[in-house]
């Protein structure tokens, strides 16, 4: 087996992983919010497109996003 002193990361590689980590938080921030004031309020916006659609859709992007560049070998 060969001693390979590369590291295992190239600078595309870790752009690709803050890429993803910056996805997967938007998506986590666009899950936010839809609360009442009044704990004896329902409130429906809980369940709009956006936290119910939209939030997990851009969640699991940034999670392939992750997949994509941790298993991906770049060339230097």
């Amino acid at each position: 087996m060969e001693n390979n002193p590369k590291m295992p990361i190239t600078p595309k590689g870790l752009k690709l992983l803050l890429a993803g980590l910056i996805v997967m938080v938007s998506g986590y921030i666009l899950m936010t919010g839809g609360g009442s004031a009044d704990p004896e309020q329902f409130n429906y916006a809980m369940f709009d497109f956006r936290r119910m659609v939209a939030a997990p859709v851009v969640i699991i992007s940034g999670i392939i996003i992750e997949v994509v560049a941790i298993m991906k070998t770049f060339k230097s």
